[in-house]
């Protein structure tokens, strides 16, 4: 899926492709359409969002990584993902996996 001229903001150096108009919601919005791609996994939301110190940020997602009867039962995940400066994907991980009936992710 390509990404629409429009889909991001301008500015910034462009001889560098940097892009200093990067906003969170920017961040978190690439975050969840490219990992959704990737992994195919059903997101239920952005739960943290942390600018890095070389421009780019790490967004953690919530997904839905298996649907149980009943729902208390869905196994969810918990994934970081790295976003440069432009807006691509840079790494993801899990970083934990758990029940959503759980009180605590011990």
């Amino acid at each position: 899926m390509d990404r629409k001229p429009e889909d991001r903001k301008s500015g910034g150096d462009q001889s560098s492709g940097r892009n200093s108009k990067m906003t969170p919601a920017i961040a978190a919005r690439e975050a969840v359409r490219q990992l959704q791609e990737l992994s195919r996994h059903e997101v239920e939301g952005v739960v943290g969002i942390e600018k890095g110190d070389d421009g780019g940020w790490t967004v953690t997602v919530e997904v839905v990584e298996s649907r149980r009867i009943p729902d208390t039962a869905d196994v969810l995940a918990e994934y970081a993902v790295g976003i440069d400066d432009a807006g691509d994907l840079t790494t993801y991980s899990r970083k934990s996996r758990y029940v959503r009936g759980r009180t605590s992710r011990e």
